[in-house]
């Protein structure tokens, strides 16, 4: 094997031909990108002080650190190894291994019931919402509603010999699913998440609609999941037309104006999907990861922030105007 130099150190940087990695970009993307100290102060007033005993580690560190478990799809103990293994991942936390160690997967997994105990993912989502319309992204008048399935583990082979009992199982055309089921609210022009909720799967799609909407749309958008909706829909936004696309078939015949108007609506209708793709894809949430729906929707509710600020990171780096 050979030898290690220092010029092969990468955290001293001395390498002479080293080139930026696409995930170097994208940390530093959104190093730049996330609004750090709006979001170290929702978190803050429920962070241990300093006091008797090993002192905590900073705050924004463990932010930091969460969030990259939630980009790279990684576990406790995964990202413990991660930030060991990897030079940029410390970077980006701010971690010298030369005066420090890595914090344990224990401490990752505190900090995570810290979230869910006080809810303070769902305050992150908001308080994401509220960065962006002070960066002059508002709330238009149109809202598209959707949801995806997240699946569950479906075998009994653990423990309790049983399935998780706040998962369900639902049959989407002839597969059936079982897990829990995200459903969003987007804003039709900026394509961006304002409201999520988090059920089982069984629920059907129309049941969450009204916690969706913000109250001031002048049109909805949806699948046809969401046909005729329009007293739930006008319940909660009194002037909005209902948009959500129509059954097209009906006794084996197509009705060829009704699926043109579906297409044109499906073009507005298709940035939900954006938002899906980036939580979903990107993020690699398409599984829970733990058992039950809270913990589960903390995790969603962080990455729908994270996917927000990712689809708006162009105008949150752009430089304030005087």
């Amino acid at each position: 094997m050979k030898q290690q130099t220092l010029a092969m150190a990468a955290d001293q940087g001395f390498e002479r031909h080293r080139k930026p990695t696409r995930r170097d970009a994208f940390l530093e993307t959104m190093n730049r990108a996330v609004p750090w100290d709006a979001l170290c102060a929702v978190v803050e007033p429920h962070y241990p002080k300093k006091g008797n005993g090993r002192p905590p580690i900073g705050l924004e560190r463990m932010l930091r650190i969460h969030f990259l478990q939630h980009w790279f799809n990684l576990a406790d103990l995964a990202c413990e190894e991660a930030l060991y293994d990897s030079a940029s991942l410390r970077r980006f936390a701010g971690i010298d291994l030369g005066n420090e160690p890595v914090p344990d997967a224990t401490t990752m997994l505190k900090f995570r019931r810290l979230l869910e105990q006080h809810k303070l993912a769902e305050r992150l989502f908001t308080e994401v919402g509220r960065v962006l319309q002070g960066s002059g992204m508002t709330l238009k008048t149109g809202t598209i509603v959707d949801a995806t399935i997240i699946a569950a583990p479906s075998s009994t082979k653990n423990a309790d010999k049983q399935r998780d009992p706040e998962m369900h199982q639902t049959r989407k055309g002839q597969q059936w699913y079982f897990g829990m089921k995200l459903h969003i609210g987007v804003d039709s022009h900026s394509g961006l998440a304002h409201s999520a909720v988090v059920t089982p799967a069984n629920i059907h799609d129309k049941h969450p609609l009204p916690e969706l909407l913000h109250g001031q749309e002048r049109r909805v958008y949806g699948d046809s999941a969401y046909t005729s909706q329009k007293a739930l829909i006008r319940g909660k936004a009194p002037k909005a037309k209902d948009f959500t696309n129509e059954r097209v078939r009906k006794a084996g015949q197509v009705d060829e104006v009704k699926r043109a108007k579906n297409r044109s609506k499906s073009k507005i209708r298709a940035r939900v999907e954006h938002v899906f793709a980036v939580v979903k894809r990107l993020w690699g949430f398409t599984k829970v990861r733990y058992r039950g729906l809270a913990k589960n929707a903390s995790r969603a509710f962080t990455a729908l922030a994270l996917a927000n600020i990712y689809l708006a990171r162009h105008r949150l780096m752009a430089p304030v105007r005087p």
